[in-house]
């Protein structure tokens, strides 16, 4: 058996995790985002505007990922960016860093189950897609407890399904894809690119742009469980980062050519809607797009389960969070406890209308904000800890260098502090309650894990540095 990581019973993660397996999750994660929650975006930017947008936020997370695998590959940690900013900051950083990174993985998971619900709905329209939202939890989380290998095939196997699914409706949908159709109303406001309320629009929207790409840093949760991570990480982010760029401009782009755009503008399953516009509503084509396309969901769906178990368990090893989060299943060794707990979390958003929906956008819209103001800091402090590292620890063994550097880290930094401003101004009170679970965090650490002696174990172990 390979090397073990220990958890706080004893024994650890097993690493059994192959470069395949890394890149599947790289873009599964991630790949529920080509599904739905894009299209909220044309609502606020317009489908020309909308493609600015993107385009911006492909260059961020372009420069972010080759710059973040220097830090995934020189400390192979579960916590991900919670090691990363601890090293480089010491509490403060990996608090900020590590509770920043569960904010985006708990609340990323409803509302993709919420979009799985919709999916289902399509097909059966007497089933609520609360309630199949809910049971999306119970299978995957139990999926997720019965063993990372299990777990990480499975998520190669359905990302294999859902990229070939994209593949399937761009090539259905081109022909029915005019450019007079993406192009109309294509500026917030009917305006010029220049005007005020297209510029407005362009930046309101990059939640939406960001939900193409959030959580593909993910897979460095799965660092710990990886064979040979030094080669197979950098391999797996870098075909990621392509494959989910392809993917991204491609769907978007077809699917706002087929009709008119403003009826996909603000609902969960605008790849069906826009296949129908296509072949009608009696197409084996829009059938096949709905069940194979559920793939592209469970894909995300489950890897983020996957992400968050894990930056749980990384939280709770190092006193961060209560300790019993961080043990093990004593047979499968996966993290049954963060696991559940994080899937705990997740109902209880999905039906939090009365809590998150406000504003004048659907609730699915507002938990995807949330989730993005969770990733963005944690990009920014992501960012910060390379630097800092660069200068304190210059004898870090760093297996993959980040190119360009120091040009390309700091671009990737100052576009997360835009997107970070941008979104602030534009979702202020989503911004507010962001911080008030930051602050619950704070104050959970400060009245128990600052306050205690060390447990015996370096937050970030020799396994990780």
């Amino acid at each position: 058996m390979g090397q073990m990581v220990m958890g706080t019973d004893g024994a650890g993660l097993n690493k059994s995790l192959g470069g395949w397996h890394l890149w599947g999750i790289a873009v599964g994660l991630v790949i529920s985002g080509e599904y739905f929650g894009w299209s909220y975006g044309w609502a606020q930017a317009g489908t020309l505007g909308f493609l600015a947008t993107t385009i911006l936020v492909a260059v961020l997370y372009t420069t972010f990922i080759f710059s973040f695998t220097e830090l995934t590959t020189a400390i192979p940690h579960a916590g991900g960016p919670f090691a990363y900013s601890h090293r480089a900051f010491g509490p403060v950083g990996g608090f900020i860093a590590g509770y920043a990174t569960l904010i985006e993985f708990v609340f990323a998971p409803p509302a993709i189950a919420l979009a799985i619900g919709a999916y289902l709905n399509v097909q059966f329209p007497g089933l609520p897609p609360k309630l199949a939202a809910v049971g999306a939890y119970g299978v995957f989380a139990l999926l997720n407890i019965a063993g990372v290998t299990i777990a990480a095939t499975f998520e190669l196997c359905v990302t294999l399904l859902a990229i070939g699914e994209l593949l399937v409706f761009m090539g259905v949908v081109a022909p029915g894809f005019r450019w007079a159709n993406f192009a109309a109303h294509g500026w917030s406001g009917d305006a010029g690119p220049l005007s005020v309320p297209a510029l407005g629009g362009i930046f309101a929207a990059i939640p939406f742009a960001i939900w193409f790409f959030l959580a593909i840093e993910g897979a460095a949760m799965a660092a710990e469980e990886a064979k040979d991570p030094a080669r197979t990480i950098p391999r797996a982010y870098i075909a990621g980062i392509l494959t989910l760029v392809a993917l991204a401009f491609g769907t978007m782009v077809l699917a706002g050519g087929v009709g008119d755009w403003r009826d996909l503008a603000n609902i969960n399953d605008p790849l069906p809607q826009a296949m129908k516009a296509v072949v009608g509503a009696d197409s084996g084509w829009l059938h096949m797009l709905v069940w194979i396309g559920l793939f592209g969901l469970v894909a995300s769906f489950h890897g983020i389960i996957m992400g968050y178990s894990r930056q749980i368990f990384a939280l709770a090893r190092a006193g961060f969070l209560p300790s019993v989060l961080s043990r093990l299943h004593p047979t499968r060794r996966t993290p049954h406890w963060a696991i559940l707990a994080g899937a705990t979390v997740g109902i209880a958003a999905i039906f939090s209308d009365e809590v998150l929906a406000f504003g004048g956008q659907p609730l699915t819209a507002n938990i995807v904000t949330l989730s993005v103001f969770g990733a963005i800091v944690m990009y920014i402090v992501s960012m910060a800890s390379l630097f800092r590292l660069r200068r304190d620890a210059p004898t870090l063994d760093r297996p993959f260098r980040a190119p360009g550097y120091p040009w390309v880290p700091g671009l990737a930094l100052c576009l997360a502090c835009l997107c970070l401003a941008a979104m602030i101004y534009y979702n202020l009170v989503l911004f507010g309650v962001f911080v008030a679970l930051l602050a619950l965090g704070w104050l959970y650490c400060r009245l128990t894990a600052f306050r205690r002696p060390a447990r015996g174990s370096d937050p970030v172990p020799e396994a990780g540095r």
